[in-house]
């Protein structure tokens, strides 16, 4: 596997695939949006320069996106093939309205069809025959990932690519000394989500290759990119910060003891001087690992 450390950017934790999933329906589709689209917005680079890294025999003509949330990858996929039409498969129709939308303001809207559809029934709509199916952060959503497998199996192209990109988690961007007064705090609060990811979402950072092998694929290539950009990089790392400690602090808050929580809603306050929003010494670090794969 090769290990590239780069400074730049991924796309975001928690799509929806194809049915509801535990960790995001706090805050229903309109919170879960502003989330996948601040993850686009700030790990741009990092989806294009997994989009560039996919082992291509030619350049694909039909792409499925499974569980493509407000369209991070959709919009890499169109950009990275320009003669390519893109399928953009999710259950929540909030996210697929959004994804028109954006379609419609960069001008590609007659290369983008969306479908609403639940992955984890046992019959998928049609999505035609795709030269090229990408799943990134969606795959581990699935409540059987084994049958999601077997059906992109079944409908790619004969030399069809599928792509499974996978994270480990929210990404950390407090330096481990924040805030003051309560060191590592979040890290204790990730810790405190453990058990509840475990139960409801178990194949997050999962390794997919023996599944892949398992479900009739060859994986062709592996890569693992760590990322760490530096604050001051992007406006928005302040606000996807804050939304993500958010939903970890919704899930976390029955874990955590008093002075951690506290401390917690301190750097959640928007309002206040010590707010996550004012801090200067934010990062965004993740890694993010993908599998490609054909039919063996």
């Amino acid at each position: 596997m090769t290990h590239t450390h780069q400074h730049t950017p991924h796309q975001g934790e928690g799509r929806h695939p194809g049915h509801g999933h535990g960790d995001h329906h706090e805050h229903g589709d309109s919170g879960q949006a502003e989330i996948l689209d601040l993850d686009a917005e700030v790990l741009a680079e990092h989806i294009a320069s997994l989009t560039a890294w996919l082992p291509l025999k030619s350049e694909p003509g039909q792409i499925v996106d499974l569980g493509c949330g407000t369209g991070a990858g959709t919009f890499a996929l169109l950009e990275r093939f320009p003669d390519a039409h893109v399928t953009a498969v999710d259950t929540s129709a909030g996210h697929l309205q959004l994804l028109r939308e954006k379609a419609c303001d960069r001008g590609v809207q007659g290369r983008v069809r969306t479908v609403q559809a639940d992955l984890d029934s046992s019959h998928w709509p049609d999505l035609g025959t795709p030269d090229l199916v990408w799943a990134s952060a969606s795959m581990h959503h699935m409540a059987d990932p084994g049958h999601a497998l077997r059906s992109v199996r079944d409908l790619l192209a004969p030399d069809g690519l599928f792509a499974v990109v996978e994270l480990a988690g929210f990404p950390r961007f407090l330096p481990a000394g924040a805030p003051e007064g309560r060191p590592g705090l979040e890290e204790r609060a990730h810790a405190a989500t453990d058990s509840f990811h475990a139960e409801h979402v178990p194949h997050r950072g999962a390794d997919w290759g023996p599944m892949l092998t398992a479900a009739g694929f060859a994986v062709e290539a592996e890569r693992t990119l760590v990322v760490n950009i530096e604050g001051e990089r992007s406006p928005a790392i302040g606000r996807y910060a804050h939304g993500s400690l958010q939903r970890i602090r919704d899930v976390a808050a029955p874990a955590l003891d008093a002075e951690d929580l506290a401390a917690l809603d301190v750097l959640l306050d928007t309002d206040g001087p010590h707010s996550i929003l004012r801090r200067e010494d934010l990062a965004v670090r993740t890694e993010r690992s993908v599998w490609a794969a054909r039919r063996a």
